[in-house]
């Protein structure tokens, strides 16, 4: 029962919290919580739990430790950023926030011992402009656009349709239109519409086809994966461009980071595909007519002139993030087309504006930024000082960063996994930032052995039609794939070309 406060009955909370007090001392933890009227006590009991491991862990560091004050109050964000996304005790975004609002209290808050200057509190908040935040920005505008005039379903439907004569031309089609999507479009968008465009048809075979699981199947494979190809494609890989611009001087743009993720993510595309067809070797394509009305009300009432106007941001934004290289503009900076364009012509109203994923954004601000503080207050070489690294092959510590990805993005968020790994793994091996980071941005994206690993993953998990043990396999697969993969092509392939 909701109470009032104030008025003739102010003295009733006074009382209950009386009550409360002579209650027995086992019982006051729950009373106090139903008082509070507080729905969900494992998650305070969590945050709490959490700061005070981080806390106790900090002050068990040795006092003769080459650590300054800074650096012990970046391990102390550090470790609870990292037990906070473990425990998801709290939202990964709220995390982000927290990350910035303790770096200003801690380590340059306005007259405070670690400050340089009265406005040195400022570069923590700043980083919400971060270059990458608008470059990230710019997608999730982008995406919008092509969701608010069904660009994107109108695409979908009439490819899928082209492939349905084939159960493995089907099942190809299927995961490669969700990859080439989530190449541009936040790969949870991505595979709930094109869950909305395969259902209707997967509802008509029988329960238990091998053909209506693997279509379903097929999808988060596309989404995860689809997220590698570019620097839009997911969070992860503006985390690792980020560190190594700000902690090594080595800037990628979008051309190059084509080059980066879209080749392993087509090979490991085309590994899980193998597993997908062998599932239906012996099953047959759907009737054909099941595809007849697919999306047949796609962008039904848009405007032309909207779908001409969308068409055209959407080639003049790709081509201008591919010639950088020519004109000279960073694909930040290009970033900002299409949000001019879509919000001032009225595509993007102001209620689709607010409906944007704004969430991502302050994620990876807060990764940015904890990756900075950890690198400037030299915890990161700290850290890694006591992990002997001088003699062991680079191949092998790409290997153990991408491994390590892997399992860490399977139990917590893949941007929460990259935000922690990549300043780390830039710290272990200065001498070679590029091959140790990247596969961390690669091998992030592969981790998806659990229904829960990634949002795809839970989305399919939810129609009913998939089991764990089914994404247990295709994430096995990956996982021993990815690491090896990763590390072999960014420093045989990608490290030469670049010439980092």
């Amino acid at each position: 029962m909701k109470r009032e406060w104030g008025g003739p009955d102010d003295e009733a909370p006074r009382s209950e919290l009386s009550q409360l007090l002579a209650e027995s001392p086992a019982e006051l933890p729950k009373s106090l919580m139903r008082w509070l009227e507080i729905s969900s006590p494992q998650r305070v009991l969590l945050f709490v739990v959490v700061t005070l491991i981080a806390a106790a862990l900090t002050w068990m560091v040795p006092a003769e430790a080459d650590l300054d004050v800074a650096g012990r109050r970046s391990l102390f964000i550090l470790l609870l950023a990292a037990g906070l996304w473990l425990s998801e005790a709290v939202p990964a975004f709220a995390v982000g926030i927290l990350i910035i609002g303790l770096q200003v209290l801690l380590l340059d808050r306005p007259g405070g011992t670690l400050a340089e200057g009265p406005g040195s509190w400022e570069a923590h908040v700043l980083v919400l402009g971060h270059p990458l935040v608008w470059l990230f920005f710019g997608g999730l505008v982008l995406a919008a656009g092509m969701s608010r005039t069904g660009l994107d379903r109108w695409l979908a439907s009439h490819l899928l349709r082209r492939f349905a004569g084939h159960p493995g031309t089907l099942i190809a089609g299927v995961a490669g239109i969700t990859f080439v999507l989530s190449m541009l479009m936040s790969n949870t968008a991505t595979t709930a519409m094109m869950l909305a465009l395969v259902t209707p048809v997967v509802g008509r075979l029988e329960r238990g086809d091998p053909m209506a699981i693997t279509l379903v199947l097929a999808i988060p494979v596309g989404a995860n994966l689809g997220g590698m190809g570019t620097l839009v494609g997911t969070p992860p890989n503006a985390v690792a461009v980020g560190a190594l611009a700000s902690q090594a001087g080595i800037d990628i743009n979008f051309a190059q980071w084509l080059l980066v993720g879209l080749v392993p993510g087509a090979v490991l595309l085309g590994l899980l595909l193998s597993v997908l067809l062998w599932r239906v070797r012996h099953a047959s394509a759907p009737p054909a007519e099941l595809w007849s009305n697919l999306g047949a009300d796609t962008a039904e009432h848009v405007p032309l002139w909207e779908r001409l106007t969308l068409i055209l941001t959407l080639i003049l934004t790709v081509t201008l993030w591919l010639t950088s290289g020519l004109h000279g503009l960073p694909a930040p900076a290009v970033a900002v087309v299409p949000v001019v364009i879509l919000t001032a012509s009225g595509i993007l109203n102001v209620e689709t504006f607010r409906r944007l994923p704004y969430d991502v954004l302050f994620l990876l601000a807060g990764g940015l930024a904890l990756g900075a503080a950890v690198h400037e207050s030299g915890l990161a070489a700290w850290l890694i000082s006591a992990v002997p690294t001088e003699d062991v092959p680079l191949f092998l510590m790409a290997l153990a960063t991408g491994v390590a990805a892997v399992v860490l993005s399977n139990i917590m968020s893949n941007t929460a996994a990259a935000n922690v790994l990549v300043p780390l793994a830039i710290s272990a091996a200065p001498a070679a930032p590029l091959v140790v980071a990247l596969p961390v941005a690669l091998c992030a994206s592969a981790a998806m052995a659990m229904p829960v690993s990634t949002p795809p993953n839970a989305l399919a998990f939810a129609t009913g039609l998939c089991r764990a043990r089914d994404f247990l396999v295709l994430g096995g697969v990956t996982a021993l794939a990815a690491p090896p993969l990763a590390a072999a092509w960014t420093l045989y392939v990608v490290r030469p070309l670049l010439g980092a």
